[in-house]
Protein backbone atom coordinates (compact mmCIF):
# COMPACT_ATOMS: atom_id res chain seq x y z
CA UNK A 1 0.00 0.00 0.00
CA UNK A 2 1.12 3.64 -0.95
CA UNK A 3 -0.86 5.20 1.86
CA UNK A 4 0.79 8.81 2.72
CA UNK A 5 1.62 9.48 6.10
CA UNK A 6 1.63 12.74 7.44
CA UNK A 7 4.63 12.19 9.95
CA UNK A 8 5.03 16.08 10.82
CA UNK A 9 2.80 15.70 13.84
CA UNK A 10 0.67 18.58 15.68
CA UNK A 11 3.37 21.04 16.97
CA UNK A 12 4.23 21.27 13.13
CA UNK A 13 0.97 21.93 11.67
CA UNK A 14 0.37 24.46 14.81
CA UNK A 15 3.36 26.43 13.70
CA UNK A 16 1.34 27.19 10.39
CA UNK A 17 -1.09 28.98 12.19
CA UNK A 18 0.43 32.25 12.63
CA UNK A 19 0.59 33.01 9.29
CA UNK A 20 -2.94 33.31 9.32
CA UNK A 21 -3.22 35.66 12.45
CA UNK A 22 -0.40 37.63 10.48
CA UNK A 23 -2.54 37.95 7.33
CA UNK A 24 -5.32 39.10 9.34
CA UNK A 25 -3.75 41.56 11.57
CA UNK A 26 -1.94 43.06 8.35
CA UNK A 27 -5.58 43.44 6.77
CA UNK A 28 -6.85 44.83 10.01
CA UNK A 29 -4.25 47.74 9.89
CA UNK A 30 -4.63 48.38 6.27
CA UNK A 31 -8.06 49.34 7.01
CA UNK A 32 -7.45 51.53 9.97
CA UNK A 33 -4.96 53.25 8.15
CA UNK A 34 -7.52 53.65 5.30
CA UNK A 35 -10.02 55.10 7.33
CA UNK A 36 -7.85 57.67 9.15
CA UNK A 37 -6.43 58.66 5.64
CA UNK A 38 -10.27 59.11 4.59
CA UNK A 39 -10.86 61.11 8.07
CA UNK A 40 -7.96 63.16 7.19
CA UNK A 41 -8.65 64.03 4.05
CA UNK A 42 -12.20 64.93 4.56
CA UNK A 43 -11.38 67.49 7.92
CA UNK A 44 -8.67 69.09 5.81
CA UNK A 45 -11.43 69.50 2.64
CA UNK A 46 -14.01 70.52 5.75
CA UNK A 47 -11.54 72.97 6.49
CA UNK A 48 -10.34 74.32 3.42
CA UNK A 49 -14.16 75.43 2.55
CA UNK A 50 -14.08 77.31 5.57
CA UNK A 51 -10.91 79.07 4.96
CA UNK A 52 -12.14 79.54 1.22
CA UNK A 53 -15.59 81.04 1.36
CA UNK A 54 -14.81 83.25 4.76
CA UNK A 55 -15.82 86.47 3.75
CA UNK A 56 -15.12 88.25 7.04
CA UNK A 57 -17.16 89.85 10.15
CA UNK A 58 -19.73 91.08 10.31
CA UNK A 59 -20.03 88.39 6.44
CA UNK A 60 -22.57 91.24 5.14
CA UNK A 61 -21.47 94.92 5.35
CA UNK A 62 -18.38 96.89 6.64
CA UNK A 63 -17.35 97.02 10.19
CA UNK A 64 -18.65 99.34 12.52
CA UNK A 65 -16.62 102.33 13.05
CA UNK A 66 -13.84 101.13 15.79
CA UNK A 67 -11.35 102.56 18.19
CA UNK A 68 -8.37 100.49 16.30
CA UNK A 69 -7.46 98.52 13.67
CA UNK A 70 -5.21 95.71 14.58
CA UNK A 71 -2.99 94.65 11.33
CA UNK A 72 -1.47 91.62 11.74
CA UNK A 73 1.67 91.16 10.90
CA UNK A 74 3.78 88.89 8.40
CA UNK A 75 7.43 89.10 6.58
CA UNK A 76 9.54 91.91 6.24
CA UNK A 77 11.95 92.15 3.32
CA UNK A 78 15.46 93.89 3.70
CA UNK A 79 13.32 95.44 6.79
CA UNK A 80 10.44 96.89 4.38
CA UNK A 81 7.17 95.16 4.57
CA UNK A 82 6.92 92.60 2.39
CA UNK A 83 4.31 92.80 -0.92
CA UNK A 84 1.80 90.19 0.91
CA UNK A 85 2.03 92.79 4.26
CA UNK A 86 1.69 96.01 1.92
CA UNK A 87 -1.55 94.86 1.40
CA UNK A 88 -2.32 94.61 4.64
CA UNK A 89 -1.49 97.83 5.33
CA UNK A 90 -3.14 99.37 2.23
CA UNK A 91 -6.73 97.60 3.48
CA UNK A 92 -6.18 99.45 6.74
CA UNK A 93 -4.94 102.35 5.90
CA UNK A 94 -8.12 102.87 3.57
CA UNK A 95 -10.43 101.98 6.78
CA UNK A 96 -8.48 104.57 8.41
CA UNK A 97 -8.63 107.04 5.61
CA UNK A 98 -12.36 106.33 5.88
CA UNK A 99 -12.83 107.17 9.41
CA UNK A 100 -13.95 103.67 10.21
CA UNK A 101 -11.31 103.68 12.60
CA UNK A 102 -9.26 105.98 15.03
CA UNK A 103 -6.26 103.81 15.45
CA UNK A 104 -4.14 101.75 14.12
CA UNK A 105 -2.62 98.92 16.27
CA UNK A 106 0.33 97.48 14.27
CA UNK A 107 1.54 93.87 15.70
CA UNK A 108 4.37 91.80 15.15
CA UNK A 109 7.55 91.21 16.79
CA UNK A 110 11.16 90.55 15.39
CA UNK A 111 11.05 87.89 12.23
CA UNK A 112 14.31 86.09 11.42
CA UNK A 113 17.11 88.28 9.65
CA UNK A 114 15.61 91.40 10.49
CA UNK A 115 17.01 94.42 12.35
CA UNK A 116 13.80 95.37 13.30
CA UNK A 117 10.03 94.39 14.45
CA UNK A 118 7.44 93.66 11.83
CA UNK A 119 5.05 96.62 14.15
CA UNK A 120 8.30 98.87 13.53
CA UNK A 121 8.27 98.19 9.36
CA UNK A 122 4.63 98.31 8.90
CA UNK A 123 4.57 102.03 10.94
CA UNK A 124 7.54 103.27 8.88
CA UNK A 125 5.44 101.97 5.91
CA UNK A 126 2.30 104.17 7.26
CA UNK A 127 4.25 107.17 8.14
CA UNK A 128 5.56 107.41 4.34
CA UNK A 129 1.49 106.88 3.65
CA UNK A 130 0.98 109.97 5.68
CA UNK A 131 -0.63 108.22 9.01
CA UNK A 132 0.49 110.84 11.99
CA UNK A 133 2.50 108.90 14.54
CA UNK A 134 0.40 109.31 17.29
CA UNK A 135 -2.78 107.44 15.60
CA UNK A 136 -0.23 104.27 15.82
CA UNK A 137 0.29 101.99 18.20
CA UNK A 138 2.96 99.25 18.13
CA UNK A 139 2.86 95.72 19.76
CA UNK A 140 6.45 94.01 18.86
CA UNK A 141 6.43 90.89 20.86
CA UNK A 142 4.38 88.59 19.30
CA UNK A 143 5.33 85.42 16.64
CA UNK A 144 2.41 84.12 15.72
CA UNK A 145 -1.67 85.21 15.53
CA UNK A 146 -2.50 83.39 19.00
CA UNK A 147 -0.04 86.40 20.43
CA UNK A 148 -1.09 88.86 17.74
CA UNK A 149 -4.53 88.99 19.30
CA UNK A 150 -3.57 88.14 22.83
CA UNK A 151 -1.07 91.50 22.97
CA UNK A 152 -3.15 93.56 21.38
CA UNK A 153 -6.34 92.85 23.56
CA UNK A 154 -3.70 94.36 26.49
CA UNK A 155 -2.99 97.36 24.45
CA UNK A 156 -6.33 97.80 24.11
CA UNK A 157 -7.34 97.40 27.84
CA UNK A 158 -4.71 99.58 28.42
CA UNK A 159 -5.45 102.66 26.05
CA UNK A 160 -8.92 102.35 26.94
CA UNK A 161 -10.09 100.78 23.72
CA UNK A 162 -13.41 98.77 23.46
CA UNK A 163 -13.65 98.17 19.95
CA UNK A 164 -11.35 96.61 17.11
CA UNK A 165 -11.39 95.84 12.92
CA UNK A 166 -8.83 93.21 12.50
CA UNK A 167 -6.83 92.84 9.64
CA UNK A 168 -5.54 90.58 7.55
CA UNK A 169 -5.84 88.43 4.20
CA UNK A 170 -9.21 86.36 3.57
CA UNK A 171 -7.39 82.96 3.94
CA UNK A 172 -6.31 83.83 7.29
CA UNK A 173 -9.76 85.54 8.10
CA UNK A 174 -11.26 82.71 9.47
CA UNK A 175 -8.67 81.75 12.02
CA UNK A 176 -7.94 85.24 12.93
CA UNK A 177 -11.75 85.46 13.68
CA UNK A 178 -11.94 82.36 15.61
CA UNK A 179 -8.87 82.97 17.94
CA UNK A 180 -10.24 86.83 18.33
CA UNK A 181 -13.20 85.02 19.64
CA UNK A 182 -11.40 82.63 22.38
CA UNK A 183 -10.00 85.70 23.49
CA UNK A 184 -13.12 87.61 24.30
CA UNK A 185 -13.22 90.35 21.77
CA UNK A 186 -16.70 91.36 21.65
CA UNK A 187 -17.71 92.09 18.91
CA UNK A 188 -15.24 90.54 16.62
CA UNK A 189 -15.11 91.92 13.59
CA UNK A 190 -12.59 90.90 10.96
CA UNK A 191 -12.19 93.27 7.69
CA UNK A 192 -10.16 91.05 5.06
CA UNK A 193 -8.27 91.96 1.90
CA UNK A 194 -7.41 89.47 -1.50
CA UNK A 195 -4.35 89.42 -2.02
CA UNK A 196 -2.60 89.71 -5.64
CA UNK A 197 0.83 88.97 -4.79
CA UNK A 198 0.85 85.99 -2.94
CA UNK A 199 0.38 82.15 -4.46
CA UNK A 200 -3.01 81.50 -2.70
CA UNK A 201 -2.91 77.37 -3.59
CA UNK A 202 -0.03 77.53 -0.96
CA UNK A 203 -1.14 79.88 1.63
CA UNK A 204 -4.25 77.85 1.45
CA UNK A 205 -3.07 74.92 1.91
CA UNK A 206 -0.85 75.82 4.58
CA UNK A 207 -3.89 77.49 6.32
CA UNK A 208 -5.34 74.03 6.88
CA UNK A 209 -2.30 72.90 8.89
CA UNK A 210 -1.79 76.04 10.96
CA UNK A 211 -5.87 76.21 11.25
CA UNK A 212 -5.66 72.68 12.41
CA UNK A 213 -2.77 73.07 15.36
CA UNK A 214 -4.65 76.64 16.44
CA UNK A 215 -7.81 74.24 17.02
CA UNK A 216 -5.86 71.86 19.38
CA UNK A 217 -4.12 74.57 20.98
CA UNK A 218 -7.50 75.74 21.64
CA UNK A 219 -8.90 72.49 23.26
CA UNK A 220 -5.28 72.64 25.23
CA UNK A 221 -6.22 75.93 26.48
CA UNK A 222 -9.72 75.22 27.32
CA UNK A 223 -7.48 72.71 29.78
CA UNK A 224 -8.66 69.51 27.58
Amino acid sequence: MNESVDVRGPLSRMRRKPRGGKRRLLRVLLRVFLLGAAALALWCLALFVVIFRYEGQPAAGAPAKSDTAIVLGASLWNDVPSPGLAERLDHAFELYRAGTVRHLLLTGGLGSGATITEAEGMRNYLLDKGVPAEAMELETKSTNTYENLKFSKSIMEERGWKTAVIVTHQYHGSRAGDIAEFLGYDPVQVSVTESEVLQMSYHRTREVLAYTKWLGQKWLLHGG
